[in-house]
């Protein structure tokens, strides 16, 4: 592992890290490699591992009697501050193994909280990361909640003869109630927020931690976002503008890093963290294709999306660092797995070309241009394709209004086609009275309508699609095929 540091290094702990496989578990060269990362990670100073298969987890001590015995001896001998499990363990499992070990236990959740809580930056991460503990600790209470004497709940509110434990347990779901109506109103926010950005395209980096995503994200954009080779260095959403070749301006955002059994209360939490990947048009799913674990990390990643509600939602495979698995034996088995993943480079910029028409060419797929003929009295109509589309122009023609618009094909199905025709754009072959300047505009938040020359000049402040798009397939978010 690493040999003891100084006494000068107050803040680290010595820890032993734990694993038990069962039969359904992956098999892994380092079965403790994972759990050593996100040790070091905590702060901890990791000394030795223990690992052990079995078919059910013991009831008691999760591990059997001998692991305990053997446990125990490691403890005596390397004066360990803390054990931490790659499992989660039951409030009566953690209990036990503090009583048989004598020192503090922590599971696999536990320790993922904990980073979360060192590395959050903002006041949204802060409050997600506080309810996400609290939540967690709420049934494991062991009266060792005395820092939380300062939220006293006034006089007259405890009864006759009530126990610490229950004042300590009504404390802490106070402060879960007040957590939850917090991040209610930071979530609203960010709805208005995002849904705000509709008229830009978005593209969201989803993947495992640790993969490359922000490293990716300040080579596209030239961000200063930041990106260190440690499990979840990022937690916060951060948005910047991505020029995209032949096709414009689109918004590229970054956010937190997903892991093998993420806590659930934690994904919860950050629910309006996640609103960003939500509400994205496509998923740029960053894998680290050096890793021989890629491809089960890879499926972890697919399990969050599931769990948040965005499983159907259009994602790229991009398999990053593959200057680095180029000459890794897993690496064409890799490619022949995945075959529409995009393999590039976030530091050497190897495979953007690519990556930049595969993109272009996935936002043009769910637009479609088109002229759209209606009464000048039906507003209604109007405000929709405002709403859901990007409106590139209008010409007026007595009691008649023509709108180009580029609008996803879901929302057209959703027009009534008795009050509107809807033609490709130019099919409707309306020539202005002075030729070919006509005169056009985009409608405004009011209504209104600023005007333009010339179509071009129109549709010179908005993004346009590849003119040849690139027939590339997009990777559904699916189990691959073996």
């Amino acid at each position: 592992m690493q040999d003891r540091k100084k006494k000068d290094q107050v803040n680290q702990e010595i820890a032993l890290i734990v694993r038990v496989q069962f039969p359904d578990d992956p098999v892994e060269l380092d079965p403790l490699e994972e759990i050593q990362g996100l040790a070091e990670t905590a702060g901890a100073i990791v000394m030795a591992g223990i690992v052990q298969r079995r078919d059910k987890p013991d009831p008691t001590t999760y591990i059997g009697k001998g692991k305990v015995a053997e446990l125990k001896e490691l403890v005596d001998f390397h004066a360990a501050d803390v054990v931490l499990f790659d499992n989660n363990l039951s409030p009566a499992q953690n209990r036990n193994l503090e009583l048989e070990l004598k020192v503090k236990v922590l599971d696999r959740t536990e320790v993922i909280l904990d980073i979360f809580a060192t590395h959050a930056r903002t006041l949204e991460a802060r409050l997600a990361v506080e309810l996400a503990q609290l939540q967690y600790a709420l049934p494991r209470l062991k009266r060792m909640w005395t820092h939380l004497s300062r939220l006293k709940m006034g006089v007259g509110m405890r009864g006759p003869g009530e126990k610490q434990l229950e004042t300590d347990r009504r404390l802490v779901e106070k402060r879960i109630h007040d957590l939850k109506d917090e991040l209610k109103k930071v979530e609203l926010r960010k709805e208005r927020q995002v849904r705000s950005r509709k008229g830009t395209m978005t593209c969201s980096l989803v993947g495992y931690t640790n993969a490359g995503k922000s490293t990716l994200m300040n080579a596209l954009t030239d961000a200063d976002v930041l990106a260190q080779d440690k499990l979840f260095a990022t937690l916060d959403t951060r948005t910047r503008r991505w020029h995209l070749p032949q096709w414009g301006p689109i918004l590229l955002s970054d956010t937190v890093g997903f892991i093998r059994d993420l806590p659930h209360a934690l994904i919860a939490s950050f629910k309006a963290t996640l609103e960003e990947t939500r509400q994205a048009d496509l998923l740029l799913h960053v894998a680290d294709a050096s890793n021989p674990k890629v491809i089960d990390q890879i499926m972890s990643v697919y399990d969050v999306l599931e769990e948040i509600g965005i499983k159907e939602k259009d994602a790229l495979l991009v398999l990053n660092k593959s200057d680095v698995a180029r000459d890794m034996p897993h690496f064409n088995s890799l490619l022949n797995r995945y075959p529409n993943a995009i393999a590039v480079s976030a530091k050497t910029k190897e495979g953007f070309d690519r990556l930049h028409s595969v993109v272009g060419d996935a936002l043009s797929r769910s637009f479609q241009d088109v002229d759209i003929e209606m009464s000048v009295g039906n507003g209604k109509l109007l405000a929709y394709l405002a709403a859901k589309g990007e409106i590139v122009s209008t010409q007026y023609r007595e009691d008649v209004v023509l709108v180009h618009c580029r609008i996803p094909q879901k929302y057209l199905g959703r027009i009534d086609y008795d009050n509107a025709i809807v033609t490709p754009h130019n099919a409707a072959g309306w020539v202005s009275e002075e030729g070919d300047a006509e005169i056009e505009g985009e409608v405004t938040g009011d209504g209104g309508t600023v005007e333009h020359s010339t179509t071009e000049q129109a549709e010179s402040a908005l993004p346009t699609a590849p003119a040849e798009p690139v027939e590339t397939p997009i990777a559904p978010i699916e189990a691959p095929r073996d």
